[in-house]
């Protein structure tokens, strides 16, 4: 993950889970309520409460239930949840202005017309800010996203209309419509000043607004069609659903922007005796990403679910650009991992572990038959993810020393966060892309003139108390022991995204084997909020120490002869593609920097154009 990408999923943290709809509009009335009592002045406090509940929280009230039915007739996407919240926002909008604009008129003398001016510029205000929610939610066009916009602003205007004495002006209909139209006997004071010409002032500037709001989308999304051939309002749809309302939304966007990948994925298992499966190795060439559970961001719990023994999944030499873009995705991989499972040929014999330092990577490795699990480091330095050419050109370095097939597997176990201007990626012709394929072709020499034994294996497993807030994942804590005449390798593996610079060296330190590397699966799911949620930042170092050697101490006493073969499939996928996650992350990032001073720029020539107007009118 580059600074950019880390840029771009720490904008999680601005983004919620919506609450139930009832909360939503409890609050609204309660904030009516208390508006009613600020703004309306009768002879009791509890009419002045009902007044607001009535003129200020029933728009509300009807916006949060008929927005959802008339948007998903319309063909968008607003649930409930998301409708009440938008139209609590609304209405404190609205509060915020009718309470400034009182506070105005009784300190200079602008008086009870102005009050009236700001209502008229705050119902507008809340059309727009509506208009844009549902555009970008609900992915319509202007106008049909006008009509659900339009709710809140409409249903307040009309019981102002109704309250004010406005229809008087105007002769439509006979006595029973006026007596259901026009009430002012039973309306607040303050609506006396109502007059005709502030409805026909509040739809020109409703008019206005919508102009503005179409201008401001067409401005941040020109750069994503040009770019990416998509739209900047599918991203924030899709963004916005899924954390605050966890649906599949963004898996469409992420879609249209993949390509076709065509890419390794290796198995080694290991069987009992009797034939049973004891543990299983999986490693796609992919990236569990983009985050939670979207695309594969949730593909190592699937990997190790779908083993008959204890699942492996340990990270691959793969970045962002790997991403899975659905969930879908992962299912072709397990198809090919299944058939790679089937064409193992077994073998009792292993070699001794083999360890060998180029540089800053380490790689340490184990033969098993004529291929060779492979796992390197770049512990104790900082480093992040291992470029996809960088990895397929260290395992045919391995190759090239004689062995036929490779697992090359990422530690992925020492990094310093967001810190630094290229968070430690390994890229093709860095000196470290360099010193990892001479490290392999090392180890891959020791190994193939190794001496051959019987073959022991042990497991274990813990799902530990932690949570992915705490950067840990459901798999938990995995270990799997190695005992070849005698020398023992212990893999420790962690379902988490990466871990705090120094943990590694402590867990190795403190393990009773001969040989020790621990690895993250890099899964995604403990990404949801925070992007850099490693392991070790949330948890103490000395428990997750201790619980990783009682681990390792229970597979050693799980050791037993096993069986053990590795083959590779080639699994055809959609994936991110080549540079587009930079430039998905650069785009989104820009839109956040530069939106914000587009946005303010535009509400202030709004806001000129609306005062304006009104002392023309």
């Amino acid at each position: 993950m580059t600074t950019t990408q880390g840029d771009l999923a720490a904008l999680s943290r601005y983004v919620f889970r919506a609450p139930r709809w009832y909360a939503s509009l409890g609050f609204a009335l309660v904030v009516a309520a208390l508006a009613g009592v600020a703004a309306f002045d009768s002879r009791f406090v509890l009419e002045d409460a009902w007044q607001g509940v009535f003129f200020i929280g029933i728009p509300t009230v009807v916006a949060a239930v008929l927005t959802p039915p008339v948007d998903r007739r319309l063909g968008g996407q607003l649930t409930p949840n998301r409708a009440s919240l938008l139209a609590l926002v609304c209405e404190l909008v609205l509060v915020v202005v009718l309470v400034v604009a009182g506070f105005l008129a009784v300190l200079t003398p602008l008086g009870q017309g102005f009050v009236f001016d700001a209502l008229t510029i705050g119902l507008a205000s809340i059309f727009a800010l509506r208009l844009l929610a549902v555009m970008a939610v609900s992915r319509k066009s202007l106008l049909a996203a006008s009509v659900p916009a339009s709710i809140q602003t409409a249903t307040a205007a009309l019981l102002v209309l109704i309250y004010s004495g406005t229809m008087r002006f105007v002769e439509v209909g006979g006595p029973l419509l006026r007596s259901y139209l026009s009430r002012p006997s039973q309306g607040p004071a303050e609506f006396q000043a109502v007059e005709p010409l502030d409805f026909a002032l509040l739809g020109l500037t409703c008019v206005l607004y919508a102009v503005g709001v179409r201008v401001f989308v067409a401005a941040i999304d020109r750069p994503w069609r040009r770019s990416l051939g998509v739209s900047v309002l599918d991203f924030v749809r899709g963004f916005i659903g899924h954390i605050a309302e966890g649906t599949r939304e963004l898996e469409k966007f992420f879609e249209a922007l993949g390509e076709e990948a065509i890419v390794p994925v290796s198995v080694l298992a290991a069987r009992r005796p009797d034939g049973t499966e004891k543990a299983r190795f999986v490693l796609p060439m992919i990236h569990p990403g983009p985050m939670g559970e979207i695309g594969g961001g949730n593909l190592p719990e699937r990997v190790a679910r779908s083993a008959d023994g204890l699942g492996f999944p340990p990270h691959a030499t793969a970045g962002h650009d790997f991403n899975l873009v659905t969930e879908h995705e992962v299912d072709t991989v397990l198809d090919a991992a299944a058939r790679a499972h089937e064409r193992i040929e077994y073998t009792e014999t292993a070699t001794p572990g083999r360890r060998a330092t180029v540089g800053e990577a380490t790689v340490t490795g184990h033969a098993v038959g004529d291929s060779a699990l492979l796992v390197s480091t770049y512990a104790p330095g900082f480093a992040d993810d291992v470029d996809y050419s960088v990895g397929l050109s260290a395992a045919a370095e391995a190759r090239s020393r004689g062995l036929s097939d490779v697992l090359l597997a990422d530690a992925h176990n020492s990094n310093n966060g967001l810190e630094g201007p290229d968070l430690g990626h390994v890229v093709p012709g860095s000196q470290r892309s360099f010193d990892l394929m001479e490290a392999a072709g090392t180890v891959a020499e020791g190994l193939r003139n190794a001496p051959r034994d019987t073959l022991k294996l042990g497991v274990a497993w813990d799902e530990t108390p932690w949570e992915p807030t705490d950067g840990i994942g459901p798999l938990g804590i995995r270990v799997a022991v190695f005992d070849v005449g005698g020398d023992t390798t212990a893999y420790v593996l962690i379902d988490g995204n990466n871990m705090e610079p120094g943990l590694r060296e402590t867990i190795v330190g403190s393990l009773p084997v001969d040989t020790a590397e621990v690895l993250t699966t890099d899964t995604h799911v403990v990404n949801t909020v925070s992007s850099t949620n490693q392991v070790g930042g949330a948890i103490d170092a000395d428990e997750l120490a201790a619980r990783i050697e009682t681990l390792v101490e229970e597979a050693l006493a799980d050791r037993e002869p096993v069986a053990a073969g590795m083959a590779t499939e080639r699994a055809e996928v959609t994936v991110f593609g080549n540079d587009r996650t930079e430039t998905l992350a650069s785009h989104a990032n820009a839109m956040v920097a530069m939106g914000g001073a587009l946005a303010a720029a535009l509400v202030l020539a709004l806001m000129a154009v609306s005062v304006l107007l009104f002392f023309a009118a």
